[in-house]
């Protein structure tokens, strides 16, 4: 009778006008009454009241409030199963219950009747699946379940049928209810979904709801809450209203849980069955991204480079605000590279969005979304990554087949001012998104777009020196350098450029390139200038004299060992390469270029290179080279030419000896030494294990 009464009360108190959170402490009460009462009438009246109560809805209500109520049915159906088990661990003297589990849910689901709309029906019904069947507890008989289910789709179809606005409560709880429950579902009931009417829904509730990411506008708002600090810093207190919106955002239904969300939005790309929705998602999300990205440009944080925020940030303000904003941040950019991942394989496998009217355009929208978002990624690394970079290399060969279309997007993205390097860091930012991309494009660019937009974008950075901070976009600025020249149809192109690119090489080598950058970028001018390349035809000499310039310095070198990059494409790799010194970096840079040399050059620089490792004076540094050297001669580097050349060297014409002794080598003619007498090329005097 107690009970009885107490439902009484309860419902009382739901019909009778109150404020929202007054009506929202009644819940423990609601869910309590849920798991005592043994009616099934009563806890049929007592659902039902909880969907349709005035108390509760007739106000605004937010998802906060939809949370709560899903949670009064899953806490009630825990506990129902959690009583049942316990009672079976006890059976002899368990308190037989009042009803069993299954007149229990079928009770609870008689509530979600006419009273209350299709999308509170959601609630409930999501509240005791989750229950029941959340984190793999298997609490109901297969029928009841796939009942269960199916009764959800279908309050879920119907909930979108009845929809009036995306923007509203009722659009919201449809979200969230389907992403928290979205993966107990079976297959036959997803396929049921109406994904046509869902998609839309998902992508304006998650990217421009109240209750989602709010169409990127929070960022800006921070602005007014960045202050100046003492010493000249900027100041974000965690006590500010900004960042209380932030966490709120973080840690609100849909955002906590943006991950799952996100793959559902991707599974909705995947299985709508009209591409024009497709296409309109992409718009929508390219509206997102370009706020995002003009809201961070009106914040005064991104005056600041990453690479001096210890110098211009608030330790404070380091320890706790920023960080939140850039996982809020990060959580954004992950989202959209999922969605983006669903619509470009949906590209690659629909006759439709394929169509060339359609796939090229797609693509360009998804590389302006990746630079909109490029503040973020850019501080991840290259690779962070696998499906930002599946995006990226997806979008770059769809709209490469379209060579006129690529050039036209290249030059919509280029440096705003061409010639000079942009003070502001967002617009340098936005230079290195542009050399990134454009190095992916230039086999299928003209000669004259990659001399007029290329080269011309990177003449301000290849020419650069004395911040370290830069270092990434130095180095990419010799990549894209590198790559015009490497295309076999910019001979010319490569004649008129290379002395000026030679010569900054080696000027800003070591302070502004990596050693990893210098040896590539020498291996490919090599490459480029050797036979049998065009440019070789005009300048046959260059190779050898460019390697008589590297010697030179070589020889002339720091041993100090270079610092290693925390910036730029080496920390992009699964780990950063070791260290070395400016000298054996200089070697090494020579060892890699001599597998594009001719057979008679290599006749002269085989020799000069093996004493050149014996001058490094670091026995370290000394042995990382011969081993570089022994693996440039017998990994296949060379071709069978070459390689037979470099063995006939190696065993019968001292070289053995010259790369692992040096100068203290034997005459390689007479085969005498000081220890005793070796045909040449035996193995005497190198430890068993070494596999020299």
């Amino acid at each position: 009778m107690a009970t009885e009464r107490s439902l009484g009360a309860l419902l009382g108190s739901l019909q009778s006008p109150s404020e929202l959170r007054d009506a929202i402490n009644l819940l423990p009460t609601a869910t309590s009454l849920l798991i005592l009462l043994g009616n099934p009438l009563n806890i049929t009246l007592l659902a039902s009241q909880l969907l349709s109560a005035p108390a509760i809805w007739e106000q605004p209500v937010d998802l906060q409030a939809c949370r709560r109520i899903i949670s009064v049915f899953n806490t009630a159906a825990i506990a129902i199963l959690q009583n049942d088990e316990s009672a079976e661990t006890r059976l002899p003297y368990a308190k037989p219950r009042k009803i069993e589990r299954e007149d229990w849910v079928k009770a609870v689901v008689s509530g979600a009747d006419e009273k209350s709309p299709r999308w509170r029906h959601l609630l409930l019904l999501g509240g005791i699946l989750l229950g029941f069947e959340g984190q793999n507890r298997q609490g109901l008989p297969w029928s009841i379940r796939t009942k269960l289910e199916s009764a959800l789709v279908t309050a879920a179809q119907l909930a979108l049928e009845e929809l009036d606005s995306r923007d509203s409560i009722d659009a919201q709880c449809i979200t969230l209810v389907l992403n928290h429950t979205f993966e107990l579902l079976s297959d036959h009931e997803r396929s049921n979904l109406s994904y046509d009417r869902l998609l839309p829904v998902l992508i304006q509730t998650t990217y421009f709801s109240p209750e989602g990411l709010e169409g990127g506008y929070f960022l800006g708002t921070i602005d007014k809450d960045i202050v100046e600090a003492p010493g000249k810093r900027f100041q974000w207190s965690p006590q500010s209203v900004t960042f209380s919106r932030v966490t709120a955002i973080i840690s609100s239904p849909l955002i906590s849980a943006l991950g799952p969300l996100s793959r559902l939005i991707a599974h909705s790309v995947k299985n709508t069955s009209d591409p024009t929705l497709v296409s309109q998602s992409v718009d929508q999300i390219a509206h997102f991204g370009r706020t995002l990205m003009v809201q961070w440009r009106q914040n005064k944080l991104s005056e600041i480079d990453a690479a001096e925020e210890l110098e211009f940030l608030d330790p404070d303000s380091l320890k706790s605000t920023i960080p939140s904003l850039w996982k809020l941040l990060r959580n954004c950019l992950y989202s959209v590279v999922i969605v983006l991942r669903a619509i470009l394989g949906r590209v690659l496998n629909d006759h439709i969005l394929a169509a060339d009217r359609t796939a090229p355009y797609l693509s360009m929208q998804a590389l302006h979304i990746l630079r909109n978002l490029y503040f973020v990624s850019s501080r991840l690394g290259q690779n962070a990554s696998s499906q930002h970079t599946f995006v990226t290399l997806t979008a770059v060969d769809i709209l490469a087949q379209y060579p006129d279309l690529a050039e036209n997007f290249l030059g919509s993205v280029k440096p705003s001012e061409l010639g000079q390097i942009p003070q502001h860091p967002i617009e340098r930012c936005l230079d290195l998104y542009f050399l990134n991309t454009a190095e992916l494009f230039t086999p299928v660019l003209s000669p004259k777009c990659s001399e007029e937009l290329l080269i011309s974008a990177t003449l301000p950075y290849l020419a650069a020196g004395g911040n370290n901070h830069l270092l990434q976009i130095f180095e990419a600025a010799h990549s894209v350098a590198l790559a015009v020249f490497a295309i076999p149809g910019n001979a010319a192109i490569a004649a008129r450029h290379l002395p000026f690119y030679i010569d900054n090489l080696f000027a800003v080598f070591p302070d502004n390139l990596s050693a990893r950058q210098f040896r590539l970028a020498f291996k490919t001018v090599i490459q480029v200038t050797a036979p049998p390349s065009l440019v070789a035809n005009s300048q046959p000499l260059l190779p050898s004299i460019l390697l008589e310039v590297l010697h030179e310095r070589a020889v002339n070198a720091s041993d100090k060992m270079l610092p290693q990059s925390t910036q730029g494409a080496a920390g992009a790799h699964d780990g950063l390469p070791p260290p070395v010194s400016e000298q054996a970096a200089l070697t090494l840079a020579l060892i890699d270029s001599l597998c594009f040399l001719r057979v008679e050059d290599l006749e002269e620089w085989l020799p000069l290179t093996a004493n050149l490792i014996h001058a490094i004076r670091t026995p370290e540094m000394r042995e990382v080279c011969i081993e570089r050297f022994w693996e440039a001669l017998s990994s296949g580097e060379m071709d069978v030419e070459r390689a037979h050349y470099c063995v006939t060297w190696w065993s019968t014409r001292g070289g053995r000896e010259l790369v692992l002794f040096g100068d203290t080598a034997p005459d390689a003619d007479s085969g005498s030494y000081a220890e005793g007498a070796y045909m040449s090329g035996a193995v005497g005097g190198v430890a068993p294990e070494s596999k020299l």
